[in-house]
């Protein structure tokens, strides 16, 4: 399975991850290298905890990324 992950630059120099269908995942890292290998983990040990609990997987949704242009203010 493919899940997006989103990865963003924090204030303090470092990355945040998150992964829109599964709430539950995100991660912090010094370098992206890091974070995607932390949001990786955090998918992993998620869909083996709901494996183990006999739930459903959830499947991954069909994202459009876009980027929009608006006049600042």
């Amino acid at each position: 399975m493919q899940y997006l992950a989103l990865i963003e630059p924090t204030t303090d120099g470092g990355y945040s991850a998150y992964v829109p269908d599964l709430p539950v995942c995100f991660t912090v890292g010094d370098t992206v290298e890091e974070t995607k290998a932390n949001i990786r983990e955090a998918v992993e040990i998620y869909l083996d905890e709901l494996k183990m609990e006999g739930k459903t997987l959830p499947q991954p949704t069909p994202k459009i990324p876009t980027f929009i242009e608006v006049q600042a203010a």
